[in-house]
């Protein structure tokens, strides 16, 4: 990047950190405040993380169509410091020790807006701030803010509860966030020629008609579907799966689950030498079939329960998937035109968000029946699926990124 883009990305790079870290220690710290201070069991803590990502499936399309239509930078402020005020107001409810559980749900259910806000907005403005060559390495530094936040926020947040009690990690993620609002302060946005104003309808009809009968978006997408339904089955057994056949403890359990975020900063690191060394087609490819490799892993720990293959099976779910993320994600914002990248990241956004509740319950159901065993074997189908799915289209023949073509010029 020249000196020019650097300073005009920074405030964008620098703030999704911010945010991304504010995010994880609030959505780890909810339910260890619901156990400590309520007594919260299982289903109320499921309950709480629900109300913190029903956003994602209700609201991504509403707020992509603001993004759309009002200035990018102007949306992620008003959703960031929206955020920060749910997070204050939960440090005062802490302190005062007036925490209750419908007040835990509906300020995560507000703060998770900030979330929702920013992942349609960002990638829908990065474009405006960053040339086209280097969207893919601006794709990567964000996407590894979003890993390192991943990985420390949870450890974070419990460490502060434990050595200066729960306000504390409501305290610092509000100040995260309010540093996420001072950097996008700073951040210069383009001006847009706005598009001409229809019913919130058609605009969001517009936006679905493109991705549905787009060549290359349409595969991502039910790929996307079938990641995520196949996580999903995966997650809902790990945990009993892991302690009952791998014979794993509750501090074992983590330290496998954390090889997740291990391979996803990895994974960030990797992607800015590895995607240009490779066809894109292929770069685009490589993480459904690294997710195909870790869901097989996993799936052999049922002849061999070796703590160590599920693991290694969870870091190659970090690894494998971020180089999707970064690669597919520079790919949408390539060939959607610029008055569509809201709504067409919030699309993403939405089905993706309605794949997991669907997933979780296959899980649940399947686990019950059948035991965690099949739940980790139609687990490794779906990553099949969805690995086929994307070998299937025209996106592995792409030699290069392409750009915005006559065939959705009838969409703008």
């Amino acid at each position: 990047m020249t000196p020019e883009t650097r300073r005009a990305f920074a405030p964008l790079a620098w703030s999704n950190l911010a945010a991304q870290s504010a995010e994880q220690i609030c959505l780890a710290a909810v339910p260890i405040v619901a156990v400590l201070s309520l007594q919260a069991g299982p289903g109320t803590v499921g309950a709480l993380a629900s109300a913190q990502t029903l956003p994602f499936l209700l609201l991504s399309i509403p707020l992509g169509l603001l993004a759309d239509r009002w200035p990018r930078r102007r949306l992620m402020l008003a959703a960031e410091a929206l955020r920060v005020l749910t997070l204050l107001a939960l440090w005062l409810l802490v302190v005062a020790d007036r925490v209750t559980l419908p007040a835990l749900a509906v300020l995560g259910f507000i703060g998770a807006l900030g979330t929702v806000g920013f992942s349609v907005a960002a990638p829908a403005l990065l474009p405006d701030l960053v040339p086209r060559q280097h969207l893919a390495p601006a794709n990567g530094r964000i996407e590894l803010a979003r890993s390192l936040a991943y990985a420390g926020g949870p450890a974070l947040a419990g460490a502060l509860v434990a050595w200066a009690g729960a306000g504390s990690a409501f305290a610092a993620a509000a100040a995260l966030s309010a540093a996420a609002v001072a950097l996008l302060a700073r951040l210069r946005e383009p001006t847009r020629v706005p598009g001409p104003r229809r019913h919130p309808l058609a605009d969001i009809r517009q936006g679905a008609g493109f991705v549905w009968q787009h060549a290359l978006l349409k595969p991502i997408l039910l790929t996307a579907v079938a990641w995520n339904l196949a996580w999903c089955v995966l997650q809902a057994a790990y945990v009993p799966y892991a302690m009952s056949r791998l014979g794993l403890s509750a501090a074992g359990v983590g330290l496998t689950l954390a090889g997740y975020g291990a391979g996803m900063v990895l994974g960030a690191l990797a992607a800015p030498r590895l995607i240009p060394a490779l066809r894109y087609g292929h770069a685009v490819l490589l993480g459904p079939l690294v997710s195909v490799l870790a869901a097989f892993v996993m799936a052999a720990s049922t002849r061999w329960p070796l703590p160590a293959l599920a693991g290694l099976s969870f870091f190659l779910f970090g690894a494998g998937p971020i180089i999707w993320t970064i690669s597919s994600t520079t790919l949408r914002q390539h060939v959607t035109p610029a008055g569509l990248l809201g709504r067409v990241g919030a699309i993403f956004l939405t089905v993706n968000a309605g794949a997991r509740p669907v997933g979780s319950l296959i899980g649940a159901w399947i686990g019950a029946a059948y035991g965690a065993p099949a739940c980790l074997w139609l687990a490794a189908a779906g990553f099949v699926l969805q690995a086929g799915v994307i070998a299937a289209s025209p996106v592995r023949v792409l030699r290069r990124l392409p750009t915005a073509g006559n065939s959705a010029s009838r969409f703008v």
